[in-house]
Order: structure tokens, then sequence, then C-alpha cells
């Protein structure tokens, strides 16, 4: 038998910062990384494999968030353009996340420290 416990957290002013902060630069690293994946594409006819920890000496506001969460959305993009080249009939070509539509979801790996 699996057991699922269920938390509701009320983050802080400086916590909620944090998390806009940490979802706005993830979508932000998933949409440069796309758009410079497809221009090179259409300029060579190769892939390309970049990284998170390129663009952050282009954008130094990148180095305010976690990493990993980074790490995440090139892991989601990889993951994306991999199935679609792989099985273009069933996933098409992945598009930019946008701000305002679409699901908010983000994943984001932290320590936890729990104080009773």
């Amino acid at each position: 038998m699996n057991k699922a416990y269920r938390y509701r957290l009320y983050p802080t002013t400086e916590q909620k910062i944090m998390f806009a902060k940490t979802f706005g630069c993830a979508r932000f690293i998933y949409n440069k990384m796309l758009g410079d994946r497809l221009d090179h594409y259409k300029e060579t006819g190769k892939k390309l494999n970049n990284t998170p920890a390129q663009y952050k000496e282009e954008f130094p506001w990148l180095k305010e968030v976690d990493s990993l969460a980074l790490a995440n959305a090139q892991m989601n993009l990889n993951k994306a353009y991999n199935n679609f080249w792989n099985n273009r009939k069933h996933f098409g070509k992945p598009r930019f996340k946008s701000k305002k539509t679409g699901r908010r979801l983000s994943q984001i790996l932290c320590k936890l420290h729990i104080v009773m």
C-alpha cells in the first residue's frame, strides 16, 4: 500500500519573488535555447547541443536562480527535441513557452529542511 502526504506551503514575500524569478528564468532559458537550436539548424542543417551555462555570461541575472532549475529546462527541451526527431508523426516541433498561456509547471529540485 502506498501512502501520500499532501502539504500546502505558504511562502513569504521573498520566497514568492524567488519562485517567480526561477520560473521566469527557466522559461527564458528554454525559449532562448530552442531559438538558438532552430536558427543553428536552419543555417547548418546540424543539431546544436547548448547548455544554460553558455548564457550566464551574456545574461548575468541567470546566476541568481538555482542552476538545477535551468538544467531541468534544458532536460525538458532535450526530451522534446529528441521526441520530435525520433517520431515526427506523433510529436510536433517543440514550441516556445509563453508567460501568459499554458500551464505554469516547472520542476525545481531543492533541499527541504523540516523543523518540528
